[in-house]
């Protein structure tokens, strides 16, 4: 009778460790599963958002060009594209700022050559759309750099240009338009980096404030480009 009580002891212990065990197993296996699945969510989600950001600020639009630097002329230029993005340009660069009326393209493309993003925009567009894009071109990249003027004609509600590069936006809250700036703001295609996009030879009109300046008769007396940038002054 002792050792059958005994044998059944021990049974009853056996069943009692192999559930356990089961338990076991099955509380590692949810652990396991829930820790897996949600990692595969992490990893889901991360890669859906780098996916996302990826497409919002990819470039592939930007139309790119190849002008030589160094082209300085007096005249009117007629440029082929809308606007300019590289080519024949004025002795005078265009002083890195924000205008709220247009300016000569001879000298924006002068500026263009010194590394500047020149930001146009349809005179039509609507106020609050203007006023974003000012916030657009004061907080993204280096603002020595900056020009921001409406433009007649354009293919596009905004087109943002450098030397060679040119992308259109349909409005200033397209991300890609930051994207733009960071990637191509005195970018490798810059003719003259670091030159400025200011100072004391820098012109500050408008093109309804001054014609092209006329040809100096004479000795010639161009400016000099020079690396040391100028702080630019509003001139909204």
């Amino acid at each position: 009778m002792t050792k059958e009580k005994a044998q059944a002891r021990r049974e009853h212990l056996q069943r009692m460790r192999a559930e356990q065990q089961r338990k076991e197993r099955r509380t590692a296996f949810l652990m396991w599963g829930t820790g897996g699945l949600v990692i595969v969510l992490l990893v889901g989600v991360v890669g859906f958002y780098l996916v996302k950001q990826a497409r919002e600020t990819s470039l592939d639009a930007v139309v790119s060009v190849k002008y030589d630097g160094g082209q300085h002329v007096w005249n009117k230029v007629a440029y082929k594209e809308t606007p300019p993005v590289g080519g024949e340009h004025n002795n005078y660069w265009q002083q890195c700022d924000i205008y709220d009326k247009p300016i000569h393209s001879e000298h924006a493309v002068h500026s263009l050559e010194h590394g500047a993003v020149w930001i146009t925009y349809r005179p039509d567009l609507p106020a609050d759309q203007i006023a974003k894009l000012k916030d657009v071109a004061t907080s993204t990249g280096q603002q020595d750099y900056m020009l921001m003027s409406p433009f007649e004609g354009l293919p596009a509600p905004i087109v943002a240009s450098t030397w060679n590069h040119q992308h259109k936006f349909d409005n200033p809250d397209d991300p890609k338009l930051g994207a733009f700036i960071k990637r191509y703001q005195n970018g490798a295609d810059t003719p003259e980096p670091g030159a400025t996009c200011g100072g004391p030879d820098a012109i500050v009109t408008t093109a309804d404030q001054a014609p092209l300046p006329p040809e100096p008769t004479g000795q010639s007396q161009t400016p000099m480009d020079t690396a040391s940038p100028q702080p630019s002054q509003s001139q909204q």
